[in-house]
Protein backbone atom coordinates (compact mmCIF):
# COMPACT_ATOMS: atom_id res chain seq x y z
CA UNK A 1 0.00 0.00 0.00
CA UNK A 2 1.01 3.51 -0.95
CA UNK A 3 1.64 5.90 1.82
CA UNK A 4 0.73 8.92 1.97
CA UNK A 5 1.59 12.32 2.86
CA UNK A 6 -0.04 15.93 3.81
CA UNK A 7 3.09 17.97 1.87
CA UNK A 8 3.08 17.30 -1.51
CA UNK A 9 7.04 18.24 -1.40
CA UNK A 10 7.57 15.47 0.65
CA UNK A 11 8.27 12.03 -1.24
CA UNK A 12 7.44 13.55 -4.56
CA UNK A 13 6.06 11.99 -7.92
CA UNK A 14 8.41 15.19 -9.66
CA UNK A 15 11.09 17.50 -8.41
CA UNK A 16 9.57 20.69 -7.47
CA UNK A 17 11.23 24.48 -8.93
CA UNK A 18 12.85 26.90 -6.61
CA UNK A 19 14.26 29.91 -6.66
CA UNK A 20 16.48 31.45 -3.95
CA UNK A 21 18.35 34.58 -3.95
CA UNK A 22 21.47 36.09 -2.76
CA UNK A 23 20.83 39.62 -1.47
CA UNK A 24 23.72 41.74 -1.26
CA UNK A 25 23.68 45.25 0.93
CA UNK A 26 27.02 46.32 0.82
CA UNK A 27 29.35 43.85 2.63
CA UNK A 28 26.26 42.07 3.77
CA UNK A 29 24.49 39.47 2.72
CA UNK A 30 20.23 38.67 3.52
CA UNK A 31 19.90 35.33 5.42
CA UNK A 32 16.05 33.78 6.68
CA UNK A 33 15.76 31.23 9.46
CA UNK A 34 13.10 29.02 8.06
CA UNK A 35 10.11 28.17 9.55
CA UNK A 36 8.97 24.94 7.38
CA UNK A 37 10.50 21.60 6.23
CA UNK A 38 13.30 21.18 4.63
CA UNK A 39 15.57 22.45 7.02
CA UNK A 40 13.48 24.05 9.41
CA UNK A 41 15.28 26.41 11.63
CA UNK A 42 17.87 26.54 9.61
CA UNK A 43 19.57 29.57 8.21
CA UNK A 44 19.01 30.31 4.23
CA UNK A 45 18.80 32.30 1.69
CA UNK A 46 15.46 33.71 0.92
CA UNK A 47 13.61 32.12 -1.86
CA UNK A 48 10.59 29.27 -2.35
CA UNK A 49 8.61 27.59 -4.96
CA UNK A 50 7.60 28.88 -8.38
CA UNK A 51 4.28 30.24 -9.02
CA UNK A 52 2.18 28.55 -12.38
CA UNK A 53 2.61 31.46 -15.00
CA UNK A 54 5.46 32.99 -13.06
CA UNK A 55 9.01 33.73 -15.02
CA UNK A 56 11.62 32.60 -12.16
CA UNK A 57 13.26 36.18 -11.96
CA UNK A 58 9.16 36.90 -11.15
CA UNK A 59 9.59 34.55 -8.41
CA UNK A 60 12.70 35.76 -7.33
CA UNK A 61 11.61 39.21 -6.65
CA UNK A 62 8.29 38.04 -4.78
CA UNK A 63 9.77 35.45 -2.65
CA UNK A 64 12.36 37.83 -1.27
CA UNK A 65 9.33 40.59 -0.99
CA UNK A 66 7.96 37.67 0.96
CA UNK A 67 9.63 36.19 3.16
CA UNK A 68 11.72 39.68 4.07
CA UNK A 69 9.85 43.03 3.21
CA UNK A 70 13.06 43.96 1.22
CA UNK A 71 12.91 44.99 -2.48
CA UNK A 72 15.75 44.05 -5.18
CA UNK A 73 16.96 44.95 -8.10
CA UNK A 74 16.30 42.71 -11.18
CA UNK A 75 18.00 39.42 -10.45
CA UNK A 76 20.67 38.18 -12.29
CA UNK A 77 21.22 34.17 -12.63
CA UNK A 78 23.89 32.18 -10.70
CA UNK A 79 23.50 28.76 -11.49
CA UNK A 80 21.33 25.67 -10.93
CA UNK A 81 21.72 23.53 -8.23
CA UNK A 82 19.93 19.74 -7.66
CA UNK A 83 18.73 19.06 -3.68
CA UNK A 84 18.02 15.75 -3.17
CA UNK A 85 17.12 14.63 0.04
CA UNK A 86 16.63 10.81 1.30
CA UNK A 87 15.44 9.23 3.98
CA UNK A 88 16.35 6.10 6.22
CA UNK A 89 15.28 3.87 3.72
CA UNK A 90 16.92 5.85 0.85
CA UNK A 91 13.76 6.70 -0.90
CA UNK A 92 13.92 10.06 -2.18
CA UNK A 93 12.10 12.35 0.75
CA UNK A 94 12.47 15.94 -1.09
CA UNK A 95 13.79 16.91 -4.20
CA UNK A 96 14.12 20.43 -5.58
CA UNK A 97 16.08 22.13 -8.81
CA UNK A 98 17.12 25.43 -7.07
CA UNK A 99 17.43 28.19 -9.19
CA UNK A 100 19.59 30.51 -7.33
CA UNK A 101 20.18 34.23 -8.50
CA UNK A 102 21.67 37.18 -6.91
CA UNK A 103 20.46 40.78 -6.62
CA UNK A 104 21.70 44.26 -4.96
CA UNK A 105 19.32 45.55 -1.80
CA UNK A 106 17.15 48.16 -3.38
CA UNK A 107 14.94 49.21 -0.52
CA UNK A 108 13.40 48.27 2.88
CA UNK A 109 14.44 46.79 6.32
CA UNK A 110 14.55 43.41 6.53
CA UNK A 111 11.12 41.88 8.89
CA UNK A 112 10.59 38.12 8.74
CA UNK A 113 7.20 37.34 7.08
CA UNK A 114 5.52 34.60 5.11
CA UNK A 115 7.38 31.18 6.23
CA UNK A 116 10.78 32.40 7.82
CA UNK A 117 11.39 32.70 11.28
CA UNK A 118 13.63 35.95 11.38
CA UNK A 119 15.51 37.58 8.30
CA UNK A 120 18.47 39.63 8.82
CA UNK A 121 21.82 41.32 7.20
CA UNK A 122 25.08 39.62 8.04
CA UNK A 123 28.23 40.59 7.33
CA UNK A 124 29.95 38.15 4.92
CA UNK A 125 33.10 38.38 7.50
CA UNK A 126 30.86 35.99 9.24
CA UNK A 127 28.77 33.55 7.48
CA UNK A 128 30.87 30.82 9.11
CA UNK A 129 29.11 31.21 12.30
CA UNK A 130 25.99 30.61 10.99
CA UNK A 131 25.82 26.58 10.40
CA UNK A 132 24.73 26.80 6.79
CA UNK A 133 24.26 24.43 4.38
CA UNK A 134 27.54 23.74 2.53
CA UNK A 135 25.79 24.48 -1.05
CA UNK A 136 24.75 27.71 0.33
CA UNK A 137 27.97 29.22 1.45
CA UNK A 138 28.69 27.87 -2.22
CA UNK A 139 25.85 30.03 -3.74
CA UNK A 140 26.84 33.06 -1.49
CA UNK A 141 30.83 32.83 -2.65
CA UNK A 142 30.07 32.61 -6.43
CA UNK A 143 27.67 34.70 -5.78
CA UNK A 144 29.90 37.37 -4.69
CA UNK A 145 32.64 36.53 -7.43
CA UNK A 146 29.72 37.34 -9.62
CA UNK A 147 28.86 40.53 -8.19
CA UNK A 148 32.36 42.10 -8.34
CA UNK A 149 33.11 41.23 -12.15
CA UNK A 150 29.56 43.34 -12.34
CA UNK A 151 28.64 47.03 -12.11
CA UNK A 152 26.60 47.84 -9.96
CA UNK A 153 22.86 49.00 -9.89
CA UNK A 154 22.71 53.01 -9.01
CA UNK A 155 20.71 53.14 -5.87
Amino acid sequence: MEETHQDPREYPRRPFVGVGVVVFRDQSVLLIRRGNPPRAGEWSLPGGAQHVGETVRETALREVLEETGVEIHEPQFLEVIDAIMRDDRGRTRYHYTLIDFWAEWRAGDPAAADDAQHAEWIPLSRLDSYSLWTKTIEVIRTANGARRTQQLPER
